[in-house]
This record gives structure tokens, C-alpha cells and sequence, in this order.
């Protein structure tokens, strides 16, 4: 079967979805491709975090800003519930607070606000834990989904009210110049997107093995609080996030807390674990992360793993008697010095890939520079 197209996309996680999205907003013919029946991959094994503050300053910090505004937008198009808003960054050293000083001095932490020890205390007591906190950071800028129905939906309402073509379970065996030839035949495309996620070898291999992009491997799990009124504010993140998130750690200011972290909790930043923790409607939490970068990330989880992440949970919540009801892993592209690539291999062709783990926080932005790069400035 041979159509013509304006637009394909190749995969149908969060980036593909964007990518179609934006596509039909400009009034172009969308067929998306994907191999799978649904999503499975990182888009639906993440926090549904829509991250913006921590986001390295400069395009991510901008991409992330502008993904949530249509985040906001599209969401209740889709009936996508978001589950709640804001980020709470809690001190527990120092260091750390003198970190999230130098961040509200910085453009982006403007629309932040600082939190003394106090009034941490006062307005969030009932969630942390017992111990001592330096104070904290609220920020209004985050959202939270819950991924493994949002993606879906997304889809969905792409698919129903905007009038893409989804073609599922369709593998892509080649992309070149005017067709995409798959298993459910040739479509005729004056343009094509793909986005891999971390397949790095189906499409364009020599070009995606000479950019140094590797997998990285992370443990995630679902917690219940035994507390059924337990409620967070927001996203939670700890001193740990200080030295993961490049708008944090790359500040001089930084360096002292990385210091006392690898001395204190060495073992925590060699495993890449730092805590988020977000709630859904039905009261749980999850819970993460770690990092481990691996071409063929291990299928085996380690234990330990865990313990340090819930460690990290219940130095900072107040969950007596929480249990862990799932574990899972997931897996993204990864570079060491890119957070997305976007490659030419023709020019009616792009290659478009998340490679730091954010796509659900910055892929709407991108793929509007992706279709401005293809097609020019949007009317």
C-alpha cells in the first residue's frame, strides 16, 4: 500500500507525538509509525515530570519553559489530568541552600522563592521527615502527569481530534529521500522526522554510532503511603538533585555541596541516585532515580540499588509504613555533553533525539525548531 504524505514520523513516544502534533497545528498531512502497539519505552517509564526548574540555563531551560506552557494547553484538550503543580527543592545541608541562593539570583530562578527553616517547617512539616533542613525552594513552574495514561491519551486525542494516521505495529526497514518503506508498505512522504527514543541501531546507525550516544539505565518504583491523606505539595527533589541538574550543578556554588555529598553519600552519586518523588490521584508515589550508562543496559536490577533511593526517601518524607508496590527500569539515549540531537541526514530528512532524559520536559519545544529547521517559520 503506497500513500503520499506530507509529514512521517518514525516512533511514537513523547517526541514523536510532539513532532505530530506540531505538525498538524501548521495544517500538514501526519502519518505517525511505530513498532508497537502502544508506548513502552521511556515516555510511559518516567515521573509524567514536566521539569523546568534545574534545566540547564540556555535552550533547555527556554525548551522546558515553553513544553509546559503547551503542556497546559494540550492537556485538557486530551483529558489528561494534571495531577499537581510546582517543584519543592528541600535543604537538608548547607551547602545545599547556599546553592539554591546563587539559583534565585539567576534569570531563571526569578519567579522562585526561597524557603527559611522555619517556615519550611511550618508550611510542610507534616511531609518530611525527622531531621534537620537548611530550608528550601518552591518553584511554580513544574507540572506532573501521569505518564503511562498521558502518552496514550495524547495519542489518542492526536489521532481522533487533529487527524494524524497512526500506523502501529509498523516497522520502519528504510528512510530516504520522498518515501519510507515499512512493513506495511511505501508512503510517500515530502518530509520525514525520526525519533529513535534509544534505538540506535534500525535507522541510521553509522550516523548515530559516530555521535557517541550510549543507554543509560534507571531503577524507578511505585511507593503507597500507609498515610492515605499523605499528600506532597508538589515534585519533590533533595541536595542530591543539586549536583544531577545541570541548572544547579553547573554553578560555582555547587562544588562545596558536591564535596560533602561524595564524602557522605559516595556510594549515592556513583549509582547517579538523587530523589524525585510526584503523586498521582490514587495517592502514590513515584519514586526514583538512578543512572547507570551502558551500550545493553542489564536486565537484572540490584537491590541495593533501591535501598539507597528509599534511604534518600525516608531522610526527607515522613512515610512510616509506605510500601513499594512496583519496580521497574527504564531506558534513554544518552550523551555525555549533548541533552538532544537533531541531524540532517538529508535535507527533507531529520533525526531527532532526547539524549539527557527530558523529553517529556522540553519535546514540544523542540519539535517546533525541528519544523521551523524543515519547513521555515510558521505563518
Amino acid at each position: 500500500m503506497s500513500k503520499k504524505v506530507d509529514l512521517v514520523v518514525v516512533g511514537a513516544g513523547i517526541v514523536g507525538l510532539a513532532h505530530a502534533l506540531i505538525a498538524r497545528r501548521r495544517g500538514l498531512s501526519v502519518i505517525v509509525v511505530d513498532r508497537e502497539a502502544e508506548a513502552i519505552g521511556a515516555s510511559v517509564r518516567n515521573f509524567g515530570f514536566v521539569t523546568v526548574t534545574g534545566q540547564q540555563q540556555g535552550d533547555c531551560w527556554r525548551r522546558a519553559m515553553r513544553s509546559r506552557d503547551i503542556w497546559q494547553e494540550v492537556a485538557p484538550l486530551a483529558g489528561i489530568p494534571v495531577e499537581h503543580q510546582g517543584l519543592l527543592v528541600v535543604a537538608r545541608r548547607p551547602e545545599a541552600m547556599t546553592v539554591l541562593e546563587a539559583f534565585k539570583a539567576t534569570d531563571m530562578g526569578a519567579e522562585c522563592r526561597l524557603i527559611d527553616a522555619a517556615t519550611l517547617r511550618r508550611d510542610h512539616g507534616a511531609i518530611l521527615a525527622d531531621g534537620e533542613f537548611q530550608g528550601g525552594l518552591w518553584s511554580p513552574h513544574e507540572r506532573r502527569v501521569e505518564s503511562r495514561h498521558a502518552v496514550g491519551k495524547l495519542a489518542a486525542w492526536i489521532e481522533k481530534s487533529l487527524g494524524a494516521e497512526f500506523r502501529r505495529r509498523t516497522l520502519v526497514k528504510a528512510v530516504e529521500p520522498g518515501r519510507v518503506v515499512t512493513t506495511d508498505g511505501v508512503i510517500e512522504a515530502e518530509r520525514v522526522v525520526v525519533c529513535p527514543g534509544d534505538d540506535l541501531l534500525t535507522l541510521f546507525p553509522d550516523r548515530i554510532a559516530a555521535m557517541g550516544i550510549t543507554r543509560c539505565r534507571l531503577h524507578m518504583m511505585k511507593v503507597m503511603p500507609a498515610d492515605k491523606g499523605f499528600r506532597l505539595p508538589g515534585s519533590v527533589m533533595t541536595d542530591l538533585s543539586l549536583v544531577r541538574y545541570l541548572g544547579y550543578s553547573e554553578l560555582p556554588e555547587a562544588a562545596p555541596l558536591r564535596a560533602r555529598l561524595q564524602a557522605e553519600q559516595g556510594e549515592f552519586l556513583d549509582n547517579g541516585i538523587h530523589l524525585i518523588a510526584v503523586q498521582g490521584s490514587d495517592g502514590g508515589l513515584i519514586v526514583g532515580d538512578s543512572h547507570h550508562y551502558e551500550w545493553s543496559p542489564s536486565p537484572f536490577a540490584r537491590d541495593r540499588v533501591d535501598e539507597l533511593m528509599l534511604d534518600e526517601m525516608n531522610a526527607t518524607l515522613r512515610l512510616p509504613g509506605a510500601q513499594v508496590t512496583e519496580r521497574w527500569m527504564g531506558t534513554y539515549a544518552s550523551h555525555p555533553e549533548k541533552l538532544m540531537i537533531m541531524d540532517a541526514p538529508d535535507p527533507a530528512i531529520r533525526l531527532v533525539i532526547v539524549t539527557s532524559g527530558t523529553g517529556a520536559s522540553t519535546a514540544f519545544a523542540i519539535a517546533e525548531e525541528t519544523l521551523t529547521d524543515l519547513y521555515g517559520a510558521a505563518a
